[in-house]
């Protein structure tokens, strides 16, 4: 309970069944009813069942109207007591279909002697949990588990690790350890405890006829059944889309302690400000990270917006000071191995809405439900135009033009941008993107190409000293109602980059800091109504985001919006030749640092290439960087 002290500062509760060998302890973060009636672990009015619970159910006060109606009391105003309550009229999975919101809990039914684990629908709260030895165990975070277990019984999964090495996260059901998995997104895992059931007995995949995880909502039903009922007037669309987020959003600024938002000055987070002031009486905190390198930074955009709309807004400009400080912090903070750079402004920005609120406000989600990413634009633009060339010429002058360095590239551009016009809008990270269109004309078709953007090692197995059991691909779904390149890409990485990236990220860099992320462009409502939208309202004219751009220019003049997108990165390649070069070196260069796991030579290799300025290779480095320093910590 300790070790998630972060978590949940406020207080902290345990509770041990009286009939089996069972104990729930809960750390409390204090968002609804602050009194002791929101504590937990929280037994039901019956005391048929008992609860843990982290997230929230934004529909609370709407379910518990309904409850009062059919006779049910309440002794506070949490909703924690209404998810109780909710359990014991409707049962557990039609209860949850009812819930709007973010959650993982853990139930214990006292009649049945069944414990209850569940997940929200999209996977925003992580959930962990495995037999070692004759123990269950189950928490938020991966370091509960490790404060109570023997560390040679946590063993390190190869196929985790590799799947890790390639994409820069571990996607559900894997985790970085054998026998521990993550409960995958809109699921329900039943345990009878007293009938010595096992890990032998069971599946960590959904819906198979062993004990597994059983399915209440799943991305691929959305989408097959929004495809199959497509909306088919723009201005219907741009209603329904409006309408559905104010309902949203309004449903997550309900709290008993202050509200912020983050506000990058994208479309995402603008459009989850903008609402929010429109809902709200009092102005809005808003907040941002900026970089001292130009290329990264959107703070400038952020703060006029945060102007035109009214909020209260405080801008951070990180140095390469305030990196050094949270990079050694990372593997602690990311629990298990997490490559995605952008976890460090995360992290700051998460650190500094703290200093304020309680919650904030996000934007993520926005790009996969409404093909903001310039992959898909890019990856499907691009192969069409590759598509007449021969694969042998092609992969030819693909291996060509990988040849040349990114900095060779960059100077070459400059060269011929010189000559431009004084308005002419220059491509930035020209070198690295000529570098991958190097690799992507080697690829055999469209979904491996856009595999190949998405991965950092393409051949894990090379790096590893064990080879995995089991691919190193993430686990890829087809969607039949997908009858298109975006449409596909887009339920790919709702199933697989959303919850193992990207909202794996959001929560640990907020939770890190004892601050609630709440993600409004994610409701299932949202997600719902999103896969009803054709693709070709989300991408018009080669607009990216085209129908959400429409909802946020009520808001917002569309010349304060309309500018090539950045994404929330960093500057990681040269940090790692220059201010983070003696912290990579330790790691690369120390005689035992990875315990055996790795091959060094390769990675060494690659090292060197990176920091003679030959190649870029710092998303690879980063993810290899990641594990040792994880590792390290843990070893």
């Amino acid at each position: 309970m300790q070790s998630l002290h972060h978590r949940g500062p406020d207080e902290g509760g345990l509770w041990r069944s009286d009939t089996c060998n069972l104990v729930l302890v809960h750390r409390r973060l204090s968002i609804q009813d602050l009194s002791n009636s929101g504590a937990q672990p929280m037994l039901s009015a019956s005391k048929r069942y008992c609860v843990v619970f982290n997230g929230e159910i934004y529909n609370f006060q709407e379910i518990a109207a309904d409850l009062r109606k059919r006779g049910y009391h309440f002794a506070g105003h949490s909703d924690t007591e209404v998810l109780l309550s909710a359990i014991e009229e409707w049962g557990l999975v039609e209860a949850v279909k009812q819930f709007v919101g973010m959650f993982a809990f853990a139930l214990w039914d006292r009649d049945s002697k069944t414990l209850h684990l569940c997940r929200d629908r999209l996977g925003e709260k992580p959930l962990y949990y495995g037999w070692l030895g004759k123990a269950f165990y189950f928490a938020s975070e991966l370091k509960a588990i490790e404060n109570v277990v023997s560390k040679d019984q946590l063993e390190i999964d190869f196929d985790g690790l590799s799947g890790f090495l390639k994409y820069g996260y571990i996607s559900a059901p894997y985790s970085i350890y054998r026998h521990i998995y993550k409960l995958m997104p809109g699921t329900v895992l039943s345990i009878p405890v007293l009938s010595n059931i096992g890990s032998h007995q069971y599946s960590p995949w959904p819906d198979v006829p062993s004990l597994s995880p059983k399915t209440y909502w799943s991305v691929l039903n959305s989408a097959n059944q929004g495809l199959s009922n497509l909306i088919l007037s723009e201005d219907e669309a741009v209603e329904q889309l409006d309408s559905v987020l104010h309902r949203s959003i309004s449903r997550q600024m309900i709290a008993d302690v202050k509200i912020g938002a983050f506000l990058s000055g994208g479309i995402d987070s603008t459009v989850v400000s903008a609402i929010a002031q429109s809902e709200s009486n009092e102005k809005v905190r808003t907040y941002t990270i900026g970089f001292s390198e130009k290329e990264y930074d959107e703070s400038g955009y952020a703060e006029k917006i945060a102007k035109h709309l009214g909020t209260d807004h405080l801008t951070m400009h990180v140095t390469s000071d305030d990196v050094l400080q949270v990079v050694p912090d990372l593997s602690s903070i990311y629990d298990e191995p997490f490559a995605d750079s952008s976890q460090i402004p995360s992290f700051l920005v998460s650190k500094l809405a703290h200093e304020h609120v309680t919650v904030c406000l996000s934007g993520d989600g926005g790009d996969e439900l409404f093909a903001g990413y310039n992959r898909y634009l890019w990856t499907e633009s691009l192969w069409k135009k590759l598509s007449p060339v021969p694969k042998p010429l092609k992969k030819a002058f693909g291996k060509a033009l990988a040849m040349p360095p990114p900095a060779v590239w960059d100077k070459l551009y400059s060269l011929v941008a010189s000559f431009k016009a004084d308005g002419f809008e220059r491509e930035k990270l020209v070198g690295l993107k000529a570098q991958k269109l190097a690799g992507f004309m080697q690829q055999n078709d469209i979904f491996q190409a856009y595999d190949f953007l998405m991965s950092y090692w393409h051949d894990p197995s090379k790096l590893m000293t064990q080879t995995p059991h089991v691919c190193s691909d993430n686990i890829k779904i087809n969607c039949p109602g997908a009858t298109n390149f975006i449409d596909q890409a887009m339920f790919l990485d709702q199933t697989g980059y959303l919850p193992g990236d990207n909202l794996a990220k959001v929560d640990r860099a907020s939770m890190a800091v004892s601050l609630e992320t709440r993600l409004p462009l994610l409701s299932h409502e949202v997600v719902d109504l999103a896969w009803r939208i054709p693709v070709s309202m989300k991408v018009k004219n080669n607009i990216s985001k085209y129908i959400l751009r429409e909802v946020l220019y009520k808001y917002v003049p569309q010349e304060m919006i309309d500018r090539p997108k950045m994404g929330f990165s960093v500057p990681v390649a040269k940090w790692l030749r220059c201010e983070l070069r003696e912290w990579a070196e330790d790691l690369l260069f120390s005689a035992d640092i990875n315990g055996g796991v790795l091959e060094k030579l390769p990675i060494q290799k690659v090292w060197n290439e990176h920091v003679s300025g030959k190649r870029d290779h710092s998303h690879r480095l980063w993810a290899v960087l990641m594990f040792l320093s994880w590792n390290k910590k843990n070893r």
